[in-house]
């Protein structure tokens, strides 16, 4: 299985190294940012790609002036960038002597400090690409593809690409303990890694229900304005995602509490120590699990939309609400092969007024609900001209 997997982002790298000086990829350590980079690279005449945190790597950048001076026509690939961020006035200065196009590609896996930098640097001489663990839409066609095993092991290559569900977990937990143990740290966040790891499990147990600083915090016992910054720097970092309550003008009173979820299926798991598909079957979390799934392979494959989820103080429901331009889509997402839904659903779509609505299952195909509502598998519904 081991056998490279085409990312969707490949051909916007390409178009954005045509337009961009520097082109920066973000996304979580591990999602494959730099297989990315290197398959690119056999496309590019003259290429060099430096890791930012290898010692050899980053003496030969100890004057990075003559260093990309001497290397002119080479296209620089410089990883974990946010390490060395006294790197961008350099950068600038010499984009801004020589403006070809794809000179630098920049790899980061925190986007706090990266952007916040580079948009001070670097503005309109640099474009953002996001990329994200494997999608759907990336890895269905290839052989062995379940569901049920993408949806346990998450989209992290490592983790989905393991020999064995065994193999997956224990991929998973060294990616959370390097996280909370040494990438924060390195990142100049005091953050006692106890701490995180328990705010994360917390994320987890809580995963897609609303939001609640002060009661997280007072398990926790840390203020609930330091929940909120910690929990600022998880959603930095890719591994948690925020996502706000719809605002739309109706006659109902909505709920003002956001909704976070591990973005990550696969770390959603090892967190709450479920260890295969029939675990994950047999556990509370299941609904709430395929919700987050589903979300975030939506999120990270639709673009230029606004998301939401519905929610009346009276309980009415709806997972999500995908907005763009004057059209909206409502999605419910039901972890059944036979879905039902509730009274609520029927009373959120009422008030919201969707153009189309569509229940998301673990199935293949899809198929008239009611009128308006289609229930279908979640690649049919990426593959639906939405809009």
């Amino acid at each position: 299985m081991h056998n490279y997997v085409r990312r969707k982002a490949e051909s916007e790298v390409r178009d954005y190294l045509k337009i961009f000086p520097a082109v920066t990829i973000l996304g979580p350590r591990q999602c494959g940012k730099s297989t990315l980079v290197k398959m690119l690279s056999e496309s590019i005449e003259s290429f060099i790609y430096l890791d930012l945190q290898n010692i050899d790597d980053l003496n030969k950048l100890s004057e990075p002036s003559l260093f990309f001076q001497a290397n002119p026509h080479a296209t620089i690939c410089l990883d974990e960038i946010q390490f060395v961020p006294e790197l961008f006035s350099v950068l600038r200065s010499t984009i801004d002597k020589n403006r070809k196009t794809g000179r630098f590609i920049l790899l980061g896996s925190a986007s706090r400090d990266l952007i916040q930098k580079t948009s001070e640097s670097l503005a309109g001489r640099v474009g953002f690409i996001e990329l994200t663990p494997f999608t759907i839409q990336e890895i269905i066609d290839k052989e062995g593809f379940t569901i049920g095993s993408f949806w346990n092991r998450g989209g992290f290559p490592d983790s989905y690409l393991a020999d064995s569900d065994k193999a997956s977990s224990l991929w998973r937990e060294n990616f959370i303990r390097t996280f909370v143990e040494r990438d924060i740290p390195q990142l100049g966040i005091n953050i006692p890694s106890l701490q995180l790891r328990r705010l994360l499990m917390m994320c987890s147990h809580l995963q897609g229900q609303l939001f609640n600083a002060s009661k997280i915090g007072e398990s926790l016992g840390i203020t609930h304005t330091t929940v909120r910054r910690h929990l600022d720097i998880l959603e930095q970092t890719f591994i948690t995602r925020t996502l706000m309550p719809y605002e739309g003008n109706l006659k109902k009173r909505l709920i003002k509490s956001p909704k976070v979820y591990v973005r990550d299926s696969g770390i959603l798991h090892r967190l709450l120590q479920i260890a295969d598909f029939n675990a994950l079957m047999g556990h509370p979390i299941i609904g709430s699990s395929w919700e987050g799934f589903v979300i975030e392979n939506i999120i990270s494959s639709l673009r230029d939309c606004n998301f939401s989820f519905y929610r009346s103080s009276g309980g009415d429901e709806l997972d999500l609400i995908i907005q763009r331009g004057n059209k909206t889509i409502a999605v419910e997402c039901k972890a059944s092969t036979a879905p039902q839904v509730t009274k609520g659903f029927w009373s959120a779509i009422k008030e919201v007024n969707p153009d189309k609505t569509y229940i998301i299952a673990p199935i293949i195909g899809s198929y008239p609900y009611k009128e308006g509502v289609d229930v279908c598998g979640l690649k049919d519904f990426l593959e639906t001209d939405l809009f």
